[in-house]
């Protein structure tokens, strides 16, 4: 037997673009590097209301330079990322509440779909422009994810759950404790200790605390499928 995988948790919110490219580069080496990832589905307004943190699309120098460097690193990560036309109606006004908690229930019942509906999800509202709000969209990104109907809405139906609304508030004060004052943010759970990583571009960096190698961030063995 090899040695056990380490743990790694990544607390996300598909309204994040960041997100979304730390979720690809994890999904990516988890199996190269060993690890235990652990999804976790997190309210970034929550978090940013917890910090008094504000998106930095509300600064126009901010909003300019992300616009860019969003551009550059979905081609760099082979990411078909790409900003919605009516980005601050899309993710400062309509927010995420709903795809946050249908993700919450995803995990709570059928945690093996999570990562395919996640993606769904972010492919929706960061490279086609489509809604992420509405019932309807979200059982499509399910079902186009490989859920059936009747799973997909069955979720659906537990969104306002208090089950599903407490996990969430529960997972996003669980982020809080390690200090996000944002998203991504990687838990690293080593020896006992744990190392908070903050952003999608810390992947070097989490190498290194994992002594394993870093490959860039489309590793050969992924690289050869896509």
């Amino acid at each position: 037997m090899g040695p056990l995988p380490r743990t790694l948790e990544l607390f996300y919110d598909v309204v994040s673009p960041y997100s979304w490219l730390a979720f690809e580069v994890l999904c990516r080496y988890k199996n190269i590097w060993n690890v235990n990832l652990q999804l976790r589905p997190t309210l970034i307004a929550g978090i940013m209301k917890d910090s008094g943190n504000k998106p930095p699309a509300l600064l126009p120098r901010k909003a300019l330079n992300m616009r860019h460097d969003i551009r550059l690193l979905g081609l760099h990560l082979q990411i078909p990322i790409h900003f919605p036309k009516d980005f601050f109606s899309v993710i400062l006004e309509k927010g995420s509440l709903t795809a946050m908690r249908f993700l919450t229930a995803v995990k709570l019942e059928h945690p093996e779909m999570l990562e395919k509906v996640s993606r769904e999800l972010w492919m929706r509202v960061w490279s086609r422009d489509e809604d992420i709000t509405e019932p309807q969209s979200i059982l499509a990104a399910a079902q186009k994810a490989g859920m059936s109907a009747g799973q997909a809405q069955e979720l659906l139906g537990r969104v306002s759950t208090p089950q599903v609304k407490n996990q969430l508030k529960e997972t996003t004060e669980a982020a809080c404790r390690y200090g996000a004052f944002g998203l991504p943010v990687t838990v690293v759970h080593l020896d006992d200790e744990s190392h908070v990583l903050f952003g999608s571009d810390r992947m070097e960096l989490l190498a290194h605390l994992l002594g394993e190698k870093w490959m860039g961030p489309v590793p050969p063995a992924v690289n050869a499928r896509l």
